[in-house]
């Protein structure tokens, strides 16, 4: 059963988020890391993400059992009573911001109110009724970037801002790829994500400009001097292979977003620890 509640927070998205984080957190921290204090925003951001998810479950339990990937999730079956589902979210996000709100500042409390009702509310309903849902779900997932730097910093600077663009942008080449390759699922349940709506050349043209989008705003950071010129051109060699790939990948729509997707994972990954060790290195 314990398991079946640790499923609903969806670990791998508070994996990826924590990830992004620990990378906003240590770009700003330069070489005085808080180790205390990093902990303390990871742990209230992951409660916070997990309720989110959580509430994400519940809401979209009725379009999940359309969905190969997600019929047997345990709301779906009824494995877990709604009313358990409810308290345990509430719980985990009223941990969450008690965590926050004590030990870091008033800046992260306010981004994880921002990205969590962005997401639950937000994003919840545009899901179901616009196109431009991925878009607005990708403030709330590139809250937690933000989260990090502010937490050590203290700040909303420009660096902050570049940051939290860096991670909206490679969430829409990340999205894309998730769309395209489950496409029939979302067909089958009714969600208007991009390729469903727009069809595959169109979204395919947008996840190309996205990636050009996130390799430059990634360079902004070296071009500022907030990183080194280390960071600069491994950020911009995997961007640019990202891009390449694009143009590499199978004609095959479903198998092109597939690739993407995976691709995008390194992406994610190797820009989150040049981001932690951009300004440690030359």
């Amino acid at each position: 059963m314990i398991k079946k509640y640790y499923q609903l927070t969806k670990p791998g998205i508070i994996r990826g988020n924590l990830l992004m984080a620990v990378a906003g957190f240590l770009l700003a921290s330069r070489h005085h890391v808080d180790f205390w204090l990093l902990f303390a925003t990871l742990v209230g951001t992951a409660l916070v993400i997990a309720s989110g998810c959580v509430f994400n479950n519940y809401i979209d339990s009725d379009i999940d059992k359309k969905m190969a990937r997600t019929r047997k999730r345990a709301l779906v079956l009824k494995l877990i009573p709604v009313r358990n589902v409810l308290i345990f979210a509430t719980v985990l996000g009223l941990s969450g911001f008690a965590v926050l709100y004590f030990y870091t500042n008033w800046l992260v409390v306010l981004i994880g109110v921002v990205g969590f009702v962005d997401y639950v509310v937000i994003y919840g309903y545009a899901k179901r009724h616009s196109v431009h849902s991925t878009l607005i779900g990708g403030i709330s997932g590139a809250a937690s970037a933000l989260a990090g730097y502010c937490a050590a910093s203290g700040q909303l600077d420009r660096a902050a801002l570049i940051v939290f663009l860096i991670m909206a942008t490679w969430q829409m080449g990340h999205f894309y790829g998730i769309a395209m390759y489950r496409y029939d699922d979302y067909k089958a349940a009714g969600i208007p994500v991009l390729p469903v709506v727009k069809g595959m050349r169109a979204t395919k043209i947008q996840t190309m400009l996205y990636i050009v989008a996130f390799t430059v705003v990634a360079s902004l950071l070296t071009l500022f001097k907030y990183t080194g010129y280390s960071y600069l051109f491994v950020v911009s060699a995997f961007g640019s292979a990202w891009l390449i790939k694009g143009f590499m990948a199978s004609k095959d729509d479903s198998l092109w977003g597939k690739k993407m997707f995976l691709f995008s994972l390194i992406v994610l990954l190797v820009t989150s620890v040049m981001l932690s060790v951009g300004t440690r290195l030359p």
